[in-house]
């Protein structure tokens, strides 16, 4: 059997389509020895395209408030133990200062679907960090928008958009969320954004309630078909508040393993080594890069309000945004052969 799971790693090496039942077939029968086979092909393919870079990118959680409620999200709008915040466009153009003084060529505006937000004041936010960092990248992640307000996102200078699908499945996706929201509209934004010329993220959790092997597999055919620029793929850890708070958290292994499949894959994408990584294994963003991922993002958002932006239990806060911080993270990467970089770091 090992040497048909490892003719499976070798045919998407050489860029052959997998179909659905030998995604299953890979993933129901992962070893010890296919990973380690699986990761060094990873890393063969990362350094091809990017060297031993990884690329640090700042992140600046600017608002918790949000209008939905989905079923394993710590600040769901229901959530009445959330203290909630909104950064002004001058805190957060004060992140991009300390941010830029640290070196970073990115900064990740990352938020819940908060109304408050609108197009008009997004955009002032736009414009003011381009104005004031006109070298530098600027990525959006607060969920779904009409094709207008993207199309005037990219039109005020923003380059990147992250948009998880969370799950390919429809019946999955409504076991994750609230009535109301729908798997259709999200996969079309997805197609909005990289219609309009975003460099497009997508992605999911592994180990959400109810995902099955079959669920997995149906996210690696949604991603082979979408070809995204940036793939976001963590474990699930569930909230103390939330209806998933007895779940347990996803597997730190298969999440791994999904992550340098997806690099095979995806041989150019950005994939970040996520803080759920990290949250739930101290060598978890280590442990990523080894398996194909290539991008971290340190934590911008000022000291007072990090601990608000609670998706998660447990979620770590390590003040990486302290050059101290920062430092130490490129000790970490250079101690298992990766160099942490602070160029805006395009797909190529």
């Amino acid at each position: 059997m090992l040497s048909s799971l490892k003719n499976l790693i070798d045919k998407l090496s050489q860029k052959s389509i997998l179909q659905k039942e030998e995604w299953i077939f890979l993933l129901s029968n992962r070893n010890s020895e296919l990973e380690t086979y699986t990761f060094e092909k990873a890393r063969q393919v990362v350094i091809q395209h990017y060297g031993n870079k990884v690329f640090a990118r700042g992140l600046i959680e600017f608002t918790n408030y949000c209008k939905n409620n989905c079923f394993y999200c710590g600040i769901r709008c229901e959530n009445r133990k959330v203290e909630r915040y909104r950064l002004t466009k001058e805190e957060i153009l004060a992140c991009c200062r300390n941010g830029n003084e640290l070196g970073f060529k990115t900064f990740v505006l990352q938020g819940g679907e908060d109304p408050f937000f609108t197009d008009e004041r997004i955009l002032e936010i736009i414009s003011t960090i381009k104005q004031a960092f006109p070298d530098h990248a600027l990525t959006l992640s607060f969920g779904e928008r009409s094709f207008a307000s993207y199309l005037a996102f990219k039109n005020a200078g923003a380059d990147r958009y992250l948009l998880r699908h969370e799950t390919a499945n429809s019946k999955h996706y409504r076991q994750l969320h609230p009535k109301n929201l729908s798997d259709i509209p999200r996969k079309q934004c997805l197609l909005d954004l990289k219609q309009i010329g975003f460099q497009t993220g997508t992605g999911f959790m592994v180990g959400s309630p109810y995902q099955t092997i079959e669920n997995l597999a149906d996210d690696m055919l949604f991603i082979a078909d979408f070809q995204p620029q940036m793939l976001g793929i963590g474990p699930f850890i569930p909230h103390e508040d939330t209806p998933f708070a007895d779940f347990p958290a996803g597997s730190v292994e298969l999440t791994l393993f999904l992550l340098a499949l997806s690099r095979l894959l995806l041989p150019q994408v950005l994939l970040p080594a996520t803080t759920a990584m990290g949250t739930l294994d101290p060598q978890g963003r280590e442990k990523a890069v080894l398996a194909g991922a290539n991008v971290v993002m340190p934590n911008l958002s000022p000291l007072s309000v990090r601990k608000q932006y609670m998706l998660y239990n447990n979620k770590i806060a390590t003040g990486l945004e302290a050059a101290e911080g920062v430092q130490k993270l490129a000790d970490s990467m250079a101690a298992i052969g990766y160099e942490l970089v602070h160029e805006r770091g395009d797909y190529c």
